[in-house]
């Protein structure tokens, strides 16, 4: 009976042990993707894209000024997780947008 029980639990390790050696995980993508977050002035849209963001209004503040522009005013993050306000560059106040990526939108 011990014999029994010590070839079971030996079977049973051996199946656990060479189960993840069989199973093979796929390889990383090195093919585009879609970053979270974008570097500083890479913009991967020319439009804001839907999505839930996770920015503070701060942290949105400061995406807009980075991307060179001033005097940002009246931010407020939309239905579609886009924080949306108001910004001067060139001497021109235009609308602006930070998508959940940090793609920081002008309307042109």
């Amino acid at each position: 009976m011990k014999r029994l029980s010590l070839f079971v639990c030996i079977s049973i390790f051996a199946a656990a042990t060479a189960w993840p050696v069989s199973a093979q995980n796929p390889p990383a993508q090195s093919g585009p993707n879609n970053n979270a977050v974008n570097s500083a002035g890479q913009n991967n849209s020319d439009a804001p894209v839907v999505g839930r963001n996770s920015f503070t209004e701060g942290q949105a503040k400061s995406k807009i000024e980075d991307a060179g522009f001033a005097n940002v005013t009246e931010l407020k993050k939309d239905d579609n997780g886009v924080w949306r306000g108001q910004a001067s560059k060139g001497g021109s106040a235009m609308a602006v947008s930070v998508d959940f990526q940090g793609n920081v939108n002008s309307a042109k």
